[in-house]
């Protein structure tokens, strides 16, 4: 183990040819960057690549609050909403999941009346969203991705690839060129993580 070093969401820590990311870091474009702010550590394992994880420094336990903007996987839906498992705050990480929904009419700003859940999230898709409301007695928060800058960011096709985003509807396999559908995040930079 070396030192922790500081380190800020977003920054850039080493090349994937150094080190294997570990947790609180992705990777993007041959290199590793830290997902939240926090300690950088490397851990070496026996002959392989030394592991590169951010650790948070401080360990509150953050809550989503009406207007945050929460990174979340779809676990499952149907024809008037989708149920998610909240992950982040932010760019961090949550302790313990808490479950939300985006309802049909929050999916878009425009078309409510058009939209179809089925095209806009499958399971197991990321997608960013703002909570709009605490929720219900389920202690459901109910979230919107009716803005550009929300929705899918990563989605795998039914191949198993990560798909690319072709346009504000639709991601396309890079290996079996198929298309389908979905509310395509416009994605901000702040907002980049896995």
């Amino acid at each position: 183990r070396q030192p922790l070093s500081p380190c800020v969401a977003g920054e850039r820590l080493c090349s994937t040819e150094e080190a294997t990311a570990g947790s609180g870091t992705y990777t993007r474009h041959g290199f590793i960057f830290s997902s939240l702010a926090g300690c950088l550590e490397r851990r070496s394992e026996d002959s392989e690549l030394p592991v590169v994880s951010v650790v948070r420094d401080s360990e509150s336990q953050l809550l989503p609050n009406v207007g945050a903007v929460v990174t979340c996987k779809v676990c499952s839906i149907n024809s008037r909403f989708a149920k998610v498992h909240i992950l982040y705050v932010g760019s961090t990480p949550l302790k313990s999941t808490f479950r939300g929904t985006i309802r049909r009419e929050d999916i878009r700003a425009t078309e409510k009346d058009k939209v179809e859940v089925y095209k806009s999230f499958r399971p197991s898709d990321i997608v960013l969203a703002k909570v709009i409301s605490l929720g219900d007695a389920q202690s459901n928060y109910l979230l919107s991705t009716a803005e550009n800058e929300l929705g899918v960011v990563v989605a795998r096709s039914e191949a198993g690839v990560q798909m690319v985003p072709i346009s504000w509807c639709e991601m396309q396999c890079p290996r079996t060129h198929n298309k389908e559908f979905r509310k395509v995040a416009r994605v901000q930079p702040q907002f980049l993580q896995t």
